[in-house]
């Protein structure tokens, strides 16, 4: 039945609205030079990779603004001085203060000495007595913690369990499992001793550092932070001894590896591991463009702009394709819808152009959006049409470019689904793939990029994808390798289906609940 109803409704389609000639006019503006200039623009090295909230990603939003004000696309966002395109609003950025580790008059920085395991945060400055546990283990026979008390103190261990299979207690499960003994038994703290030599360790440091200093949290609301219930640290060897009371002689056999016969007291130390909220000022972008008789219904056209930044390094991550093609992608439809109002041919239902920020750092900007200012009354939006990475091509396709993801277009409406498809076979004929519109997918794409935010809300969505490649959220993600006539082709079939949902007689209707 499912599949006679659809069939209906492509003949019904294809003899409306997609054979009009206004259409074909304005489909033709949409041109792979023109999207290719945009986004050497929106991905060059000026930018700096568009991180929310810095000046590549204002450049960024001054650059569609140029644009929409040529296009006559107009400002929707009510601010004390009039419209505006910019729809401003702060982020909360929870970053890494102060953080130490103090052994008499000996002060251990983090990020130069060592590392914290994840996010630690130690609001205060905090005592403990430190116990060494050997490699912290406890299971059947052996108890490294046998005639210890470590109640309310900070255990000490080295990584492993001693031999060079580690028997599960390597690497991030083992230090897990560590901890949950330690937790147990009444720990306060733990520091793990890396096994890697002094050189080793220093490069561990920094990479870490990279890590968790280039993805710092953000939310949308002040957050109130909690002090880390078991505290956790990478030390190397030398702080470990240092950190165990032990000197000279014996500092140097610890380090070694022949603490068996070592007398080891441990000692009292301090430590500090703050946290520190910075607001992020950002802003999504937007433009209006009214429709005629049917105008209050809305259809929402969206990209992110914003992309990673700058790493330790200095190495520019550009995002051509990461999202600097669904940026350009809307740009070029904005284009194509106001050139057809301009000669009378102005859709039947309004369009809000919208490029959101910080989706990098949890889809934020649509949550801003949807669920905090909604700029337009979400019941008058009936549907959502996104575009995320259409540019490359993933291993599956290597030998087939003329395709696209097409994901969550039946869930919650079939008649945006048929609409999708009849667009296609009535313009571009692109492979429309359905793989990861699968609910038991496990890269969750449909849960990745910012309709979801309208989805949740009960807003039919198609999200359109062309998957991930080896420079995903690397340094390679450059126009130079974006391949530009599909990429335009992606578009048009975006522009087509708009274009019908817009103008047809009747709003498509909500008719399913796959969520």
């Amino acid at each position: 039945m499912k599949k006679l109803v659809s069939t209906i409704l492509g003949v019904v389609l294809s003899a409306s609205l997609f054979a009009q000639t206004p259409l074909k006019t304005y489909e033709a503006t949409i041109s792979a030079d023109d999207l290719k200039k945009h986004l050497y623009y929106i991905a060059s090295d000026e930018l700096e990779g568009r991180d929310t909230g810095s000046e590549g990603q204002k450049k960024a939003a001054n650059y569609i603004i140029e644009h929409l004000k040529e296009y006559g696309i107009q400002p929707i966002v009510e601010t004390p001085s009039g419209k505006s395109y910019l729809q401003e609003f702060p982020l909360y950025k929870t970053d890494w203060g102060e953080g130490y580790v103090k052994v008499g008059k000996q002060k251990f920085e983090m990020f130069k000495a060592y590392i914290p395991n994840g996010i630690v945060y130690v609001p205060n400055v905090q005592a403990y007595q430190t116990v060494f546990v050997k490699n912290g283990v406890k299971d059947g026979d052996r108890d490294d913690y046998k005639g210890l008390d470590v109640k309310g103190k900070a255990v000490v261990f080295f990584a492993g369990d001693g031999t060079a299979e580690g028997k599960g207690w390597a690497g991030t499960a083992g230090l897990r499992r560590k901890s949950t003994i330690a937790q147990d038994l009444g720990a306060t703290a733990v520091f793990e001793i890396s096994t890697a030599e002094e050189a080793a360790f220093t490069t561990l440091v920094a990479e870490r550092k990279a890590i968790l200093s280039r993805f710092s949290r953000m939310t949308i609301e002040k957050p109130t932070l909690t002090a880390s219930a078991l505290p956790s640290f990478q030390i190397s060897k030398a702080m470990g001894a240092a950190m165990l009371g032990l000197k000279s002689g014996d500092a140097k056999k610890f380090v070694a590896g022949k603490w068996s016969d070592l007398k080891i007291k441990g000692s009292k130390v301090t430590v500090k591991s703050d946290r520190v909220e910075k607001p992020v000022h950002t802003a999504n972008v937007m433009g209006f463009l009214e429709g005629t008789d049917k105008k209050e219904d809305v259809l929402v056209i969206s990209a992110h702009y914003d992309h990673v930044g700058v790493d330790e390094k200095g190495q520019i991550y550009n995002g051509a394709d990461d999202d600097g093609s669904g940026t350009c992608a809307v740009l070029e439809l904005a284009q194509a819808f106001s050139e057809a109002k301009k000669a009378g041919h102005g859709p039947r239902r309004s369009i809000l152009f919208l490029w959101v920020t910080g989706e990098e750092k949890g889809l934020l900007g649509s949550e801003y959006f949807t669920d905090h200012n909604p700029v337009i009354p979400l019941n008058r939006i009936f549907c959502n049409l996104n575009i995320d990475m259409i540019g490359r091509v993933d291993k599956k396709h290597e030998n087939n470019h003329d395709y696209t993801y097409v994901i969550g277009s039946d869930k919650l409406s079939s008649e945006l689904h048929a609409i999708s498809e009849e667009a296609n076979r009535q313009s571009v004929n692109l492979e429309l793939d359905y793989e990861f519109n699968d609910p038991n997918d496990p890269n969750k794409f449909y849960y990745r990029s910012d309709h979801y935010n309208f989805a949740k809300n009960g807003i039919p969505i198609a999200f359109y994808f062309t998957g991930v490649h080896e420079d995903y959220h690397r340094p390679g993600d450059t126009p130079d390798k974006i391949l530009y006539p599909r990429y335009a082709k992606i578009v048009r079939l975006v522009y087509n289906t708009a274009w019908e949902l817009v103008n047809r007689d009747k709003r498509i209707i909500v008719d399913s609940n796959k969520k």
